[in-house]
């Protein structure tokens, strides 16, 4: 019986890192929970959210996933979609409750890593949302000096 549960959950982790809301609603209606984690950690929802499956997301925050668990690394799905430049799956999870300034283990939040890569289209949707320019992160560093130290120019202006 746990065999057959791992199975589903690794068809379930696959589902959603593809993509395939099909099978990944069969699965959740069959009893996997929406809270399933990978091996490395990430729930659904952060692979879902990481690999770009809008509908996905839509689904399983439907489902009731919690868009500001973080995975073993202590990141949240926000993080990795600041990363990406996601903003319609950043925008589904802030209507779903995401933290906009929840911070990983080194204290970096979501603007700071879009800053720091040059999402300008994501860093300009996080200020409007309300997302705090003067976070800090562990080291004491601010969104602006996060794209500062990659000359992440764009983003520099639109902090500036």
């Amino acid at each position: 019986m746990v065999v057959a549960a791992e199975s589903l959950i690794a068809l379930a982790v696959d589902s959603a890192r593809t993509g395939d809301v099909e099978t990944l609603g069969r699965l959740l209606d069959t009893g996997v929970s929406v809270e399933a984690v990978s091996p490395r950690g990430d729930s659904l929802l952060m692979l879902a959210c990481y690999h770009g499956h809008t509908d996905a997301v839509r689904l399983l925050l439907a489902r009731g996933a919690n868009p500001n668990a973080a995975n073993a690394s202590g990141q949240v799905p926000l993080a990795g979609v600041a990363f990406r430049g996601l903003v319609p799956i950043a925008a589904l999870l802030a209507d779903a409750g995401a933290d906009l300034d929840a911070a990983g283990p080194d204290g970096r939040t979501p603007l700071m890593t879009a800053a720091a890569f040059n999402r300008t289209e994501m860093v300009r949707w996080l200020l409007e949302r309300g997302a705090s320019r003067d976070a800090r992160d562990r080291a004491g560093l601010r969104a602006i000096d996060c794209a500062r130290a990659m000359n992440a120019a764009d983003a520099l202006a639109l902090l500036s």
